[in-house]
């Protein structure tokens, strides 16, 4: 197996709803990101060639993924009024609603789905919440969870 390991970051700010702790309130990470591609074999011809893909590729691909979450709230859906969502973007802050909780897990998900989506071979995707805190998601034979795609 052949693989790359391509860092990305992003700065946002979020909030656990239902948690009992620090992190129930609002507040923000410096996330990096490290997403993993693997193939069985490398390109047979062309620019590619002997490569899994051409890192310049991949690491735009990551930089676009992280650029949709970067310097933005970080809201899950359903846990913030309509009425606050709305007066946040009048003062002109940018809103990002999830349908999911904004764990570091949840975001690693999140980030390794759309990499799939735009056709990157990519195998794992880590999210380091802090430098000493770090989650994955890896997709496996018995992955049961369903892709998602872009929000906005």
């Amino acid at each position: 197996m052949f693989g790359l390991i391509v860092e990305g970051h992003f700065d946002s700010s979020h909030f656990l709803a239902d948690y009992q702790g620090k992190c129930e309130n609002l507040h923000g990470h410096r996330w990096h990101v490290e997403a993993t591609l693997t193939s069985m074999a490398l390109k047979a011809s062309g620019d590619e060639r002997d490569m899994v893909m051409d890192f310049s590729a991949a690491k735009a691909a990551v930089a676009r993924a992280c650029a949709e979450l970067d310097h933005r709230l970080l809201v899950e859906e359903g846990t913030l009024s309509p009425e606050t969502l709305e007066a946040l973007e009048r003062e002109g802050f940018s809103v990002l609603v999830l349908p999911f909780r904004t764990t570091a897990e949840n975001l690693a998900f999140h980030l390794f789905s759309i990499l799939k989506h735009e056709g990157l071979p990519v195998a794992r995707v880590e999210v380091d919440e802090t430098p000493h805190n770090r989650a994955f998601y890896e997709e496996t034979p018995h992955s049961t969870r369903t892709l998602y795609t872009r929000y906005s």
